[in-house]
């Protein structure tokens, strides 16, 4: 009779924990789909653009400078930014928006 009593107990004692635990586990599912992974997407294709970052593409600075690249060097570009071609040196890193110029 005590062995029953006992796998009763057990029995309770992970239906509790798998009650506790299941919610907790889908709404970090459901964090995962709507939060991280759309996330992830967006800075691999950013990764991307800037690999393939070449001159006469305008760019966007994390800092909201906006300027023309006319020079890349290892992690480094540089930028023309007004009328009066101000050059900029930015790290590849700070570039948030990448612009292709439109081929006519």
């Amino acid at each position: 009779m005590n062995s029953i009593a006992t796998l009763t107990a057990t029995a309770s004692s992970w239906q509790s924990m798998l009650g506790t635990l299941l919610p907790l586990a889908l709404m970090f599912g459901l964090m995962y789909l709507l939060l991280i992974r759309p996330q992830r997407k967006k800075e691999k294709k950013l990764r991307e653009q800037i690999n393939s970052m070449g001159v006469g593409d305008k760019v966007v600075s994390a800092g909201g400078v906006v300027g023309k690249v006319v020079n890349i060097k290892d992690d480094e570009v540089t930028v023309s930014t007004s009328v009066a071609n101000t050059l900029i040196t930015f790290k590849k890193s700070s570039i948030s928006t990448i612009i292709k110029p439109v081929s006519e």
